[in-house]
């Protein structure tokens, strides 16, 4: 008798959870919006984590995440916002809705661009402060390539389906920027995890060289973004 009740609760749970499942494997939209959900949540943590870091150990490199890290989790903030006011609204409104946040947002990501920079100069003289081992800067070597490969799928797919929603598109723009400046981080962490004095300059040209790639592609992509929404808007 238990076991049969028990298997009830298991069978109304999952009719419970039924519909999220079918709306995240069908609802390209939903799909984008619950997983930035749990990508704000988690870009929260991350930024008051830095923080505390940055005040505890009086830290500029950490300060200047934090900033990064706050913008990123403001943009998503009120792109999820936007979405969940447009379910009561029509289509013309949701699109007028839609374009408003994008330029708020677009603003916004160019403030995150520019957020960087400090972070950045300090990671290419070698003054970004690492309190980590060989192992635990692979493993966040092997987190790093599934973050950005992900991204990078997620953009392939954004592009060949065509979508009619700017914020889908900024989002998966602003995931494959995440992804790019924790490339960043890691290459730094790597190279500070690894170098010698008999390397020290060898490595810091190798670290100026890749920071400003990265820091380029960044640039080009925001601003390829920003160029498309003001046609749109046209």
């Amino acid at each position: 008798m238990a076991q049969r009740e028990d298997c009830m609760e298991n069978d109304t749970r999952f009719e419970k959870i039924k519909p999220f499942l079918k709306s995240w494997k069908k609802d390209y939209i939903f799909k984008t919006m619950a997983s930035t959900v749990l990508s704000f949540s988690v870009t929260i943590l991350f930024a008051l984590y830095n923080g505390f870091l940055g005040v505890c150990l009086l830290s500029i490199w950490h300060g200047g995440i934090c900033v990064f890290y706050l913008l990123l989790a403001a943009i998503r903030g009120i792109i999820l916002l936007t979405e969940k006011n447009n379910r009561t609204r029509s289509e013309k409104q949701k699109s007028e809705c839609r374009q408003r946040t994008f330029m708020i947002s677009a603003a916004m990501l160019l403030l995150l661009n520019l957020s960087l920079i400090l972070p950045i100069s300090l990671m290419v003289v070698m003054k970004k402060p690492v309190n980590m081992r060989l192992i635990p800067a692979i493993t966040m070597a092997a987190y790093t390539t599934y973050k950005l490969t992900m991204a990078s799928i997620h953009i392939h797919k954004q592009k060949r389906s065509n979508r009619n929603n700017i914020l889908v598109t900024e989002l998966r723009i602003i995931n494959f920027i995440d992804a790019l400046v924790s490339i960043l981080t890691l290459q730094n962490t790597l190279i500070m995890v690894n170098q010698t004095k008999s390397n020290d300059n060898d490595m810091l040209t190798l670290s100026a060289i890749s920071s400003a790639v990265i820091y380029i592609v960044i640039i080009f992509i925001t601003v390829n973004l920003l160029i498309k929404g003001l046609k749109r808007k046209q």
